[in-house]
């Protein structure tokens, strides 16, 4: 039985994203392990509070992940 875990800072994804990775990740481990086992693939969302997160010793926020989302490529 898989368990996969996904974090994220909260307020960085809206309900409809978090859907999409749940549905993802869920085909792309039935894709590895075959359709049997669709029924026990577990995928977690778990939120951490925005400036609980850290990189390098700076706390990090759901408005810095958004600035750096609309950068251009």
């Amino acid at each position: 039985m898989p368990l996969v875990d996904i974090q994220l800072i909260e307020g960085v994804f809206d309900d409809g994203q978090k859907q999409k990775m749940i549905h993802d990740v869920t085909e792309a481990m039935v894709r590895i392990e075959g359709e049997p086992m669709r029924g026990v693939t577990w995928v977690r969302v778990h939120e951490v509070a925005s400036g609980e997160w850290a990189i390098g010793g700076k706390s990090l926020t759901a408005a810095d992940v958004k600035a750096v989302q609309s950068e251009p490529a």
